[in-house]
């Protein structure tokens, strides 16, 4: 927030800061769950409807496919079903959308509907 120079407005700014959608609440579940590539590919090709199990989501590069498989099985997917943006089974492996999902779809569809937008090499 910047300093408005004594005019007196310094309650407009606090109302229109504390309507941020920046700060509403629930915007740090959100964005942590957001901070990791793997958690938003698993989002993004769930929105997308082509995922349907783990197998579906692991990265395959080599020799890094088990420790890929170790860290979604054991951080990314529980996180996301903690959170209620999935629901998966750990007995199948099948991954569907969570009674969340619609919490943090409108933020994946502008991410991915203003990519363009963003500085080149950001972030």
């Amino acid at each position: 927030m910047s300093y408005n120079g004594g005019n007196g407005n310094v309650s407009n700014q606090m109302s229109d800061v504390s309507e941020s959608a920046l700060l509403r609440p629930g915007m740090d579940r959100v964005l942590d769950t957001l901070r990791k590539h793997h958690r938003r590919m698993i989002l993004l090709l769930l929105k997308e409807g082509t995922v349907e199990t783990q197998a579906d989501v692991i990265v395959r590069n080599g020799n890094e496919i088990k420790e890929g498989e170790i860290s979604l099985v054991h951080t990314h997917l529980p996180k996301l079903d903690d959170a209620g943006y999935i629901e998966w089974d750990r007995e199948t492996g099948e991954i569907s959308k969570g009674p969340r999902f619609e919490e943090i779809e409108p933020l994946l569809e502008l991410l991915e509907n203003h990519s363009d937008e963003l500085p080149p090499g950001w972030p």
